[in-house]
């Protein structure tokens, strides 16, 4: 294998027949399918339940993490697939089937068979999220890569924000059925546009053989690389914080505040600060470093969990310190995720797409159990949401603490290896 190099110009040769910005806007819009998928599901979901005869508010969550775990399950095949056969066939299949997936959603009549279709629904939106990641590493790398991934979630963060009142201004003319139907047009949409002008960028010389051996040797470099794996490990964490989230604040809103008719306008203002936090750091990031950022942040996050945590003890939490604290530990997350991403894809260079697939099946498979049994711990207050997310983000920092052997927040070099499988 050629030794790896460095990309630090973000120009349009990496990826022929798509300018820069048509690039970042497509990684995005792939990248939104899961945020849609799941945030737009949150207004509906007292009427989903009473439509499919669910008597306890709690299994309701099953709607969103029946997606996660088959979103997060999923990613460990496409990887090796996509460094076969390369990025561009195999992200379209998994749009496919996400397409066809989201109509079956829209079709059921019982949460047995919402439940199937959604876990498939999630193995399609699965190849977005591998190959997202992996096109960007195929044509860029270190903190312009970095750079590149929060500009994409810039435009991926207006899912978030807009998502849950689409869902709502859809139930207000027509039925939650849909809901589904606009994420099956969005993924033909995606389909076509990706069809049309993605560009093959996996090199041929490093494709690789879809043999045992060669998969489970690439495997074992990404669970035995400490910097990739303890950093996958951190993300995990902070997924599992922002998981169990996503399953109670609806419940939140309409059980503990008495306020689901403010609930989209306080969520997107919530996700707004993860939209500027992804600003703010791709405008720094390759001045400061993705280590100084993201361990600042993670610091921040963890401050801004022990006070939410605190208050929800104590019973001084209403609904806008609840959403003040939320949206500082939002601004967080949008500088912690990214980076530590960027970090643990650092030494995964020729094997980026199997390197992808592990790491995202190991942080979303991990964030959406974590997340769910933070979910099933409502108990009509905060104090379940915000004990999670103080643990989690308490052992996120013990993960960085081992993988920077001690150290945090200094600039040091990352050692990039050569893999040969």
């Amino acid at each position: 294998m050629k030794p790896l190099s460095y990309s630090e110009t973000p120009d349009a040769s990496r990826h022929p027949g798509m300018t820069f910005r048509m690039f970042v806007l497509f990684v995005a819009a792939i990248m939104a399918m899961n945020a849609v998928s799941i945030d737009s599901m949150l207004p509906a979901l007292p009427e989903i339940g009473r439509t499919l005869g669910i008597t306890e508010a709690n299994e309701a969550q099953w709607v969103i993490t029946a997606y996660l775990l088959g979103f997060g399950g999923a990613q460990i095949i496409y990887g090796p697939l996509a460094d076969r056969f390369g990025r561009k066939p195999v992200l379209l299949f998994g749009i496919a089937v996400y397409a066809a997936a989201s109509l079956w959603a829209g079709l059921s009549t019982s949460l047995e068979t919402m439940m199937a279709a959604r876990v498939v629904q999630g193995i399609g939106a699965a190849a977005t999220r591998v190959l997202a990641v992996t096109i960007v590493r195929d044509c860029y790398s270190g903190a312009t890569m970095a750079r590149v991934m929060s500009l994409t979630f810039i435009v991926f963060l207006a899912a978030p924000i807009i998502a849950p009142s689409i869902g709502q201004a859809i139930m207000l003319f027509v039925s939650w059925h849909w809901i589904f139907g606009l994420l099956a047009i969005y993924g033909v949409w995606t389909l076509i546009w990706g069809w049309r002008k993605l560009p093959e960028t996996l090199h041929p010389q490093d494709r690789m053989p879809l043999s045992p051996r060669a998969i489970g040797h690439a495997l074992w470099l990404v669970v035995t690389t400490r910097m990739s794996i303890f950093y996958i490990l951190a993300v995990t964490l902070i997924f599992g914080a922002l998981f169990g989230f996503i399953n109670s604040i609806q419940q939140v809103f309409d059980q503990t505040f008495q306020a689901a008719n403010i609930f989209p306008a306080i969520f997107a203002a919530i996700a707004a600060f993860m939209a500027v936090s992804s600003f703010v750091n791709s405008r720094v990031v390759e001045k400061l470093g993705t280590r100084l950022v993201s361990h600042t942040a993670l610091i921040g996050f963890t401050f801004f969990a022990a006070l939410h945590m605190i208050s929800a003890y104590f019973g001084h939490e209403n609904i806008w310190s609840f959403s003040l604290v939320q949206g500082g530990q939002m601004f967080c997350f949008g500088l912690i995720v990214s980076n530590f991403n960027s970090m643990a894809m650092e030494p995964m260079g020729h094997i980026a797409g199997t390197a992808s697939s592990v790491q995202g099946f190991l942080s979303t498979t991990g964030g959406a159990l974590l997340g769910f049994f933070v979910g099933q711990q409502f108990d009509g207050t905060t104090f379940p949401l915000g004990l999670g997310f103080f643990t989690f983000a308490a052992l996120a920092i013990v993960c960085v603490l081992v993988a920077e052997k001690g150290r945090m927040f200094q600039r040091a070099p990352v050692r990039v290896r050569d893999v040969k499988v």
